[in-house]
């Protein structure tokens, strides 16, 4: 654990450190958010933020390459070098977006790319577990599948990404769920504690948590594209890393702890997801492509219901942590526990559903994305 803890510090810093030289080399290149009508910041912000939290997540990998407990592992090294060749590619994809605004099939053309890489390198997903039983892929199946979620997860981090510290906050919080899930199940199931799933979700924490204070309400820089597609891509190889280093079948008995390696980033993921979803049918039953870019995602709705920035940003941060920890929690315990775990959640979660809900009462002006107040 100190290792592990460690390598957060180390990630946290890096990123802390070099985002204020990211965020100059933005304003000399002139990769600035342009403001538009659908977005909510009123003045030009800096990109690069990815650059600064890619630099952050390879520091801290590169030291635990150099460490006795996790350096020991041949594994976790092979999946982890796989995963920066991967995140590099996606970040420069991201770049050049925040440059040039590319069109967005290439900017889908860059993310199969990424994917195809970390494939190549040997990350990739070898079975799907199911009740009962656990699917082995065969060799063009786990390829397919692989390079879909992989795509999946960076688009859906990118659509969450529309108020100050947003993505970078509900990425944070369910990189450390998703490392206190892999962490005590090796711990719980007596397997080797030192696995990549655990190394890049600590590390995407740690890049997350230094990059907030950069990113948090009034921001002065953005992550961009280059921020987002990495640190989905990031979430999205540490799952598919785990199924190659734990099997189901040594987990123990029931249906929750079986598929959990696989449902826990899609609970991590889970407003990042509904909000994709949600935009591909909003936008096809408009008669739209579901890239066309709108002004009713669900940060837009809560703003519209009169939620600050900050309390919006809160809000779905506190519904991030409930549905990853809640579904970890579940995940953990057993027997007549895991009604009660159920019953706790719904409770909070309608607690919570009647606080973003709920219309505040405004007081003075409305302080919008990149003002100060």
């Amino acid at each position: 654990m100190r290792e592990y803890l460690l390598v957060l510090l180390v990630a946290a810093a890096v990123t802390y450190l070099t985002s204020g030289l990211c965020r100059r080399l933005a304003l000399r290149t002139g990769a600035l958010a342009k403001v538009r009508d659908r977005d909510v910041h009123t003045i030009e912000m800096p990109y690069f933020g990815g650059v600064a939290m890619l630099a952050g997540v390879a520091a801290a990998t590169v030291l635990a390459w150099q460490l006795p407990f996790l350096g020991a592992q041949p594994t976790v090294q092979q999946d982890s070098r796989g995963v920066l060749v991967a995140a590099l590619v996606i970040c420069l994809v991201g770049v050049l977006d925040d440059i040039y605004d590319l069109p967005a099939l290439t900017k889908f053309a860059g993310q199969v790319l990424a994917a195809g890489i970390a494939v190549a390198l040997g990350v990739k997903m070898l079975w799907i577990p199911l009740p009962g039983e656990t699917i082995a892929l065969n060799s063009s199946a786990s390829v397919a599948i692989t390079v879909f979620f992989i795509v999946l997860c960076s688009n859906a981090v990118n659509f969450v990404d529309g108020l100050d510290g947003l993505a970078t906050g509900v990425v944070g919080i369910g990189a450390l769920a998703f490392f206190a899930y892999s962490y005590l199940l090796t711990v719980t199931e007596g397997l080797t504690r030192a696995t990549t799933s655990s190394l890049i979700t600590v590390a995407i924490a740690g890049a997350c948590l230094g990059f907030l204070p950069h990113n948090f309400f009034p921001a002065r820089m953005f992550m961009g594209d280059s921020g987002a597609m990495l640190l989905g891509l990031l979430l999205a190889t540490s799952t598919i890393s785990l199924t190659g280093q734990i099997d189901t079948s040594q987990l123990q008995e029931g249906l929750v702890p079986t598929v959990l390696p696989l449902v826990l980033p899609l609970a991590i993921l889970a407003l990042p997801f509904l909000d994709l979803v949600l935009a591909f049918v909003r936008r096809t039953y408009a008669g739209k492509w579901w890239f066309v870019a709108d002004k009713q995602h669900l940060h837009h709705r809560l703003l519209q219901r009169g939620h600050s920035q900050r309390r919006a940003v809160l809000l779905m941060y506190v519904w991030s942590a409930l549905v990853s920890f809640g579904v970890i929690v579940l995940g953990l315990v057993r027997g007549d526990a895991q009604w009660t775990v159920v019953a706790v959640c719904v409770v909070l979660a309608v607690v919570l559903l009647v606080l973003t809900l709920g219309r505040p009462v405004k007081v003075g002006a409305p302080v919008r994305r990149g003002e100060l107040p």
